[in-house]
């Protein structure tokens, strides 16, 4: 029984290169491609990578038989098109958060993958922290009672520039999808799926959102207060709230290290579980896991999650004026 899996690096970009650097951490998970759509960017970062084959186009690299999983590290409106091509070829694929652009085009790209019965899954890397998973067991195990709230926030102070990626609405830009989308997924892992969605923010000249406030709202009075920017820096701090008590995620919260535990009547509980590597390794080791095991796709970030956390942002986008397309397919 094979124990080993075969990876192409799609797009070789500055997340690329920091994933990259984990699958030391992950027995058994290779990387033995990778694709750009310029010669000279894949064969620079194979050589320093030590990866054994660069390609020229995506295309080519779908079509790579000595690939068996594929992390998609695009911009997000280029991942549906390339997402459907390597489901098609029969690749497993690890895909960089925002999963898509649109949820039409999330949910595409998901019925493909059930269709065909291959692993896929969004890079959501936070659910996979070891301090992350010991908030979802706490919160489980009923340390805090019931979680009535969720609030967390995500921001960087960048100066506005049109040539770069945050900023072009073709390439996704804006906070929602950059940032937004880890609120979003952390008070909807603790909380489900909102029913209702009220945001307010402020755009840049290009048409991307430049800031966002969200307030989610839920059955019985639950909510989640989120806030991401582009436009000035945020503590990146979550804390959620129960009924017996509370836990504070310290920033930044989307890859922390510490949780602090607060229980009603007792002296607070830090806890620290630092990740393997820089953190990217335990998303990794899901997807090698899964495929191994035959498995289609994550009970950690299932693909309804994923497909909820787009209905979010989407909404949430279309509230403050931005809408995004995916981009058709490339070489």
């Amino acid at each position: 029984m094979t124990t080993t899996t075969r990876w192409g690096i799609v797009g070789p970009g500055r997340i690329a290169e920091n994933v990259v650097r984990d699958f030391v951490h992950v027995p058994g998970a290779e990387v033995t491609a990778v694709g750009s759509r310029a010669l000279d960017r894949a064969q620079g970062f194979a050589q320093r990578h030590g990866i054994g084959t660069a390609h020229g186009s995506y295309a080519d690299l779908v079509a790579d038989p000595d690939v068996d999983v594929l992390y998609l590290a695009t911009p997000h409106p280029q991942h549906h098109a390339v997402a459907l091509e390597a489901i098609a070829a029969g690749k497993h694929l690890l895909v960089e958060k925002s999963f898509t652009a649109t949820v039409a085009g999330a949910q595409e790209v998901v019925d493909a993958a059930r269709a065909a019965g291959v692993f896929v899954m969004e890079a959501m890397w936070t659910r996979f922290q070891p301090a992350v998973v010991r908030l979802r067991e706490l919160v489980a195990d009923g340390a805090v009672g019931e979680v009535r709230s969720v609030q967390a926030d995500l921001g960087v102070a960048r100066e506005f520039d049109p040539e770069d990626r945050l900023f072009a609405h073709e390439l996704g830009g804006g906070a929602l999808l950059d940032l937004g989308v880890y609120v979003v997924s952390f008070a909807q892992m603790l909380l489900g799926d909102p029913d209702t969605v009220t945001a307010t923010g402020s755009t840049f000249p290009t048409g991307v959102d430049a800031e966002a406030s969200l307030l989610l709202g839920y059955a019985a009075g639950r909510s989640a207060a989120l806030m991401t920017s582009l436009r000035n820096a945020l503590p990146g701090q979550a804390r959620v709230y129960g009924t017996e008590g509370w836990v504070d995620v310290l920033p930044r919260f989307h890859h922390p290290a510490t949780i602090v535990l607060h229980r009603a009547g007792a002296e607070p509980e830090t806890i620290t579980l630092p990740p393997d590597g820089t953190g990217y390794s335990h998303e990794v080791a899901e997807v090698h896991a899964g495929v191994l095991a035959g498995r289609t796709e994550s009970a950690v970030m299932p693909l309804a999650d994923t497909l909820a956390v787009m209905r979010v942002l989407e909404e949430a986008a279309g509230q403050l004026g931005v809408q995004f397309a995916e981009a058709p397919p490339t070489p």
